[in-house]
């Protein structure tokens, strides 16, 4: 049995751009991890270099901070999370004369600076990055610019080894700010539009080539692919290759003081697939460093034989850049464009004792990709009922158990409905395909859960992009059409009924689980038609209560019934029998 606990808060921390705002972060030095004898290295991370504004003429100076962290590479509390104590050592010996450091409140109370040294006491590191209290650290009085030092980090700890950390702190240096581009973010699938991408150094020194970092999302591309750019896909294991992302070097010394803009725009366009998408344009100074910060260990492949990007200077107007805040710039779209998000329902047997499966989910049919990118929120909420009869013991990991109303339940196995969230993108053409074990404590001939795919929001149900709503709900259809017999439910099981030309009602006994046809094999009940689960059925029964999904009965249907009404809006169920074997791509 799986613990399913629910995950949104943690969706929507991955989901919230976090690898964009790993760029603005500026050349971070990667953590590796290593592993020996059933023991991890702990690992420093933080940036390789950081560049210090002069110290003024008059006022204080400015203060930049220097993040460090611990990476503990342990996967989780329970296999190695380091509970110990543990100190961490600054030798602050190599910025003497050129800059001047203090820890920053926050967090500092284990921490003090003796002369050039700097000694922090902590306990308990936890799987992953851990972060340091802050150094916040300034240029010294009398220090020039070009000035250069080395901070080095030292850990120890019982039982742990920790790899040695470099940083370097200088004087001055270029100062890059990637200008905001005006462009239309109201779109058409088809539309292009230039980006005259525009940056300026107010550094006190030129900067020594510069990289242009260009990251866009799955619904929007460029039109042309440069010589000296390199290009990554995104990454589709999780379904949808969310990013792609373009690392452009540009050669040449790029003044103090000047402004720089792209000697031909770029064109962006709105593919097809575009609805809510987004893009992230950067500048840093270019170098084997800066590519290797912005590649982070992935692989890109060279651009096109074609064009070369340049930059020109406008008539107006090294090392690390003194305020990387401000190098970075985003733009989101939203293009006029529908998705269509089909439930995808299944049937199923089994007897009194046994077990049964239930193979169902959602697909899109497109046109359009739908991402929720900057909340992080679930595109998507599959809502499954359980038939009567029939307990869940088995569900996937990204499904939890509620109540029939769809309240928390404590007890994950054997609730009424379950929720299953998707992933925060998903792409046209992808499916989400769910599994389920069950076991039948009852054989009810025709028993028929909801298979209804609806928003996150359980008050807000309706699916904005999507004005296809009758095939947002299916059905599981358990022992369609089962005889029965006394030890298994016998002639007294209740089979689907009569219709109200949108839902299918419980019926009386002896008849079979089907309906009548609707748009694209949606179903409905229907008295006395023959035929087979997902076509025509037969119902010798006569009508039930009206309004309702195919409940046969069962208590746990009611509070489902109002979530697939109101995505119905007054259409019928849509039933498919398929078996879907691809799982979340």
């Amino acid at each position: 049995m799986r613990n399913t606990t629910p995950r949104a808060a943690l969706r929507r921390a991955a989901g919230s751009l976090a690898a964009v705002g790993l760029l603005a972060a500026g050349s971070l030095a990667p953590a590796a991890t290593a592993h020996a004898a059933g023991t991890a290295v702990l690992h420093f991370g933080g940036p390789a270099e950081t560049a210090l504004h002069p110290f003024p003429a008059s006022g204080a100076p400015q203060r930049t901070s220097v993040a460090i962290t611990i990476d503990n590479p342990y996967p989780d509390v329970e296999h190695g999370g380091f509970e110990g104590e543990y100190t961490v050592t600054f030798d602050l010996s190599g910025i003497a004369g050129v800059a001047d450091a203090v820890f920053g409140k926050q967090g500092a109370a284990d921490c003090a600076i003796t002369g050039t040294t700097g000694v922090c006491h902590g306990e308990g590191l936890s799987p992953g990055t851990n972060p340091l209290p802050e150094l916040r650290v300034t240029a010294a009085q009398g220090s020039e610019d070009g000035d250069w030092g080395t901070i080095r980090i030292t850990g120890a700890a019982d039982g742990e080894t920790f790899e040695p950390f470099s940083t370097r702190i200088g004087v001055g240096g270029p100062d890059l700010i990637m200008k905001q581009s005006p462009l239309k973010t109201e779109l058409k699938p088809g539309e292009t539009q230039p980006v005259p991408l525009v940056f300026s150094n107010n550094g006190t020194r030129a900067a020594d080539g510069i990289l242009l970092t260009l990251m866009y999302t799955h619904g929007i591309e460029f039109t042309e692919r440069y010589q000296n750019c390199e290009y990554k896909g995104g990454d589709a294991t999780r379904g949808v290759p969310v990013w792609t992302t373009a690392l452009c070097s540009v050669k040449g010394s790029f003044e103090a003081g000047a402004t720089y803009e792209l000697a031909e725009p770029l064109t962006l366009r709105a593919t097809g697939r575009a609805y809510r998408d987004s893009f992230v344009y950067r500048v840093d100074e270019g170098g084997s460093g800066a590519f290797d910060a912005q590649r982070a260990g992935a692989r890109f492949a060279p651009g096109a034989k074609g064009n070369v990007l340049s930059l020109k200077e406008l008539p107006t107007a090294r090392s690390a850049d003194l305020n990387p805040r401000d190098n970075q710039q985003e733009a989101d779209f939203s293009t006029a464009n529908t998705a269509d998000f089909v439930a995808d329902g299944d049937t199923a047997r089994g007897v009194r004792g046994g077990r049964a499966e239930a193979n169902i989910g959602f697909h899109n049919e497109g046109p359009a990709w739908i991402a929720h990118l900057r909340s992080g929120e679930s595109v998507a909420t599959l809502d499954f009922t359980v038939p009567e009869g029939a307990s869940v013991v088995e569900w996937p990991d990204n499904c939890r158990g509620v109540t029939a109303d769809g309240r928390y339940r404590k007890e994950q196995s054997g609730a009424p409905r379950y929720l299953c969230e998707a992933a925060t993108a998903f792409g046209e053409d992808q499916y989400l395909a769910l599994h389920f074990d069950m076991k039948i404590a009852k054989v009810v001939v025709g028993a028929s859960g909801a298979v209804v795919v609806r928003s996150a929001r359980l008050n807000d149900p309706l699916l904005p992009f999507d004005p296809k709503r009758k095939n947002n709900t299916a059905s599981f259809v358990l022992n369609a059409d089962d005889p029965g017999d006394s030890a298994t439910g016998g002639a007294g099981a209740t089979a689907s009924g009569s219709t109200d030309g949108s839902t299918t009602t419980g019926g009386t006994a002896g008849g079979s689980a089907g309906g009548s046809t609707g748009d694209g094999g949606a179903t409905s009940g229907g008295a006395g038609a023959t035929g087979s689960t997902g076509s025509t059925g037969s119902a010798s029964g006569t009508g039930g209560t009206g309004g309702g999904l195919a409940a046969t009965g069962s208590t746990a249907l009611p509070a489902a019934t109002a979530a697939a009404a109101a995505l119905l809006a007054g259409g019928v169920l849509y039933v498919t029998t398929r078996r879907r074997a691809v799982r979340q791509r």
